[in-house]
């Protein structure tokens, strides 16, 4: 095997067996699931393993670099007008791709899909030029930030009620495996072209804005189509008793997700061949380890979808539902905390986050303390929504005050932790949000005979809101240690001076 590859699978193993302990321990002790689900569990935890690996090393192989060449050749390019549609046509592409995207318009057939699908991918392309333009012409994204969500809130004014958690969660879930390393690496290409000293912390922020996009497109959507009655799609529990039924699950998706996420990387792979025949930017050995790559993410994609449809969205409902059936219904706080905050590290577009981070920052931001800062933030949304599931509060009454913090501590922060923070919310909230945490949400809810649309819905969003404040205060402490270690040099560099003079005037 592959080493690169190797270890890539051994950090996947190490980010799903927390949760897969989790799962198989409140099975044994807490709610009764039948040997055949656990089985289907297991299984499609070994295959989210495997898919993990191939993904994040596809990623590193394919996806950033051609992430990277197109931000670079973007700012080059001397017409403005072609940059911008280049722009809002990958945006719409890879958006298009996005395999989150799919699993959330399944769930909510009150559009239909190709609908939903296309305005959410129109969002992100329009606010991919934004970012685009915010690079170029060196805006704020700090003002940007405050217009867009003082726009958001005032439009979701008049959004009908049952339609608002799923317009916010549409902005997390189109942030996932395919956007997330294809988008940061533009930012990073883009950004890399200028020297001046805010390039740093302007090659952040792409996914923060994209994040919004979709947000302001399904409203407008639901304020057009006016889905009073809205509907969601169930989760269907497979009977499966014997191994036999549990491969014969895997077998019949794997055609399926084959197919589907085939399709969504040909206009990627189009796309890429265009701009390699316009630009000539890769040589003969980097287009073989691109093209490697691509398969690499084509393999991870396909195994890690299959994985987490077939043996987690099951696994989630059921859990969801048993535990708000039970004498320990407000046990679903707790362990839905617990179950958030090692969640978080098998999200694969994590990964590609807490790297690039790193990388950019020179090590001065650690992945450990970007792990950690992201698994409290999920953990505390989790809790939120569960509280959320349990007593039907409105999402305003968390969503408004945590934009409002968010926002207000991007003027205290250095400016790069507002681009990574507001970045982290959307790479957080990915597949294992949407196939795993929002089942188990609605498990629950469902059992407790509350709105499905308006309690469970809208934990994606909260997902996607704790981490803007969680690694802002990191910001905050990385702030205060740096002003520390600087008072400390000077105050050094004073008594060797005074201890200098005074030698001399000794002599």
């Amino acid at each position: 095997m592959n080493q690169k590859l190797k270890e890539k699978i051994q950090e996947a193993f190490a980010s799903v067996l927390p949760i897969t302990a989790i799962v198989l321990i409140l099975s044994t002790l807490m709610v009764p699931i039948s040997i055949g689900t656990i089985v289907m569990f297991i299984a499609g935890a070994s295959l989210l393993i495997i898919g993990m690996g191939f993904f994040s090393l596809g990623a590193d192989m394919a996806m950033i670099p051609i992430g990277e060449a197109t931000g670079i050749q973007l700012t080059k390019t001397k017409k403005l007008l072609l940059s911008v549609i280049l722009c809002f046509t990958m945006g719409f592409i890879i958006t298009i791709a996005e395999p989150d995207l799919q699993v959330l318009a399944r769930q909510v057939p009150a559009i239909p899909n190709n609908v939903l699908i296309l305005t959410i991918a129109a969002g992100v392309g329009v606010f991919l030029v934004i970012a685009l333009l915010r690079v170029l012409f060196r805006v704020n994204l700090s003002l940007l930030l405050i217009i867009f969500y003082l726009i958001m809130f005032v439009l979701s004014i008049f959004v009908p009620n049952n339609f608002i958690a799923v317009a916010f969660d549409s902005g997390g879930v189109t942030t996932g495996p395919i956007t997330v390393p294809f988008i940061l690496a533009m930012g990073t290409g883009l950004a890399s072209i200028r020297s001046d000293k805010d390039s740093q912390d302007d090659s952040f922020g792409f996914v923060a804005l994209c994040s919004i996009g979709p947000i302001l497109a399904v409203m407008l959507l639901g304020i057009s189509y006016n889905p009073s009655d809205a509907e969601y799609g169930q989760v269907v529990i497979p009977a499966v008793e014997t191994m036999q039924d549990v491969v014969k699950q895997f077998t019949v998706e794997l055609p399926v997700y084959t197919k589907e996420v085939s399709l969504a990387m040909l206009p990627i792979c189009a796309f890429f061949a265009i701009f390699q025949l316009v630009s000539r930017k890769f040589n003969k050995h980097q287009l073989g380890r691109i093209g490697i790559g691509v398969v690499y993410t084509l393999i991870g994609l396909v195994l890690f979808l299959t994985g987490v449809n077939v043996g987690f969205i099951p696994v989630g409902s059921l859990l969801g539902g048993q535990l708000a059936d039970s004498a320990f219904k407000w046990f679903l706080i707790p362990i839905g905390m617990l179950i958030g905050y090692f969640i978080v590290a098998a999200e694969p577009a994590i990964h590609v986050l807490n790297k690039q981070v790193e990388e950019v920052s020179g090590g001065a931001i650690p992945s450990k303390a970007m792990n950690l800062c992201l698994s409290l933030g999920v953990a505390t949304s989790v809790g939120i929504a569960m509280i959320r599931v349990l007593t039907s509060i409105s999402i305003y009454w968390f969503l408004i005050p945590g934009y409002v913090i968010a926002i207000a501590l991007t003027f205290y922060v250095p400016k790069i932790f507002t681009g990574i923070a507001f970045d982290s919310g959307g790479v957080a909230s990915g597949p294992m949000t949407t196939t795993f945490l929002l089942p188990f949400a609605m498990g629950a809810c469902e059992t407790l005979n509350g709105n499905v649309l308006t309690d469970a819905f809208g934990i994606v969003a909260m997902v996607a809101m704790t981490p803007l404040i969680a690694i802002q205060v990191m910001g905050l402490i990385y702030k205060k240690k740096m002003a520390e270690m600087a008072t400390e040099s000077s105050s050094d560099d004073n008594f060797t001076e005074f201890i200098n003079y005074d030698g001399e005037e000794d002599q």
